[in-house]
């Protein structure tokens, strides 16, 4: 992939965590590490290192137990998106 399709989905990875962020059925607990990957995404660091930081932030949270479903499902749908960056 080039780094011109890498930065052409990255704002579109962006929206969607901004979206769950806003989504006030999403636990406080996964909306802050959502926000804190918002953060790690905004930093001014190579691609490569924000990504790693932000999928690892994700991954850690994809398992709590408060999250509905298909909160869940989209979470993980924005881990794929990252992944394929």
């Amino acid at each position: 992939m080039t780094a011109e399709m890498q930065s052409t989905q990255l704002p579109f990875v962006i929206a969607a965590l901004k979206e769950l962020s806003e989504d006030t059925s999403v636990p406080k607990n996964v909306r802050n590490c959502i926000g804190q990957t918002l953060k790690l995404l905004d930093e001014p660091a190579e691609i490569s290192i924000k990504i790693s930081r932000a999928l690892h932030v994700l991954e850690g949270v994809a398992d709590d137990a408060n999250m509905q479903s298909y909160t869940r499902s989209q979470l993980l749908n924005i881990v794929s998106m990252l992944e394929v960056v």
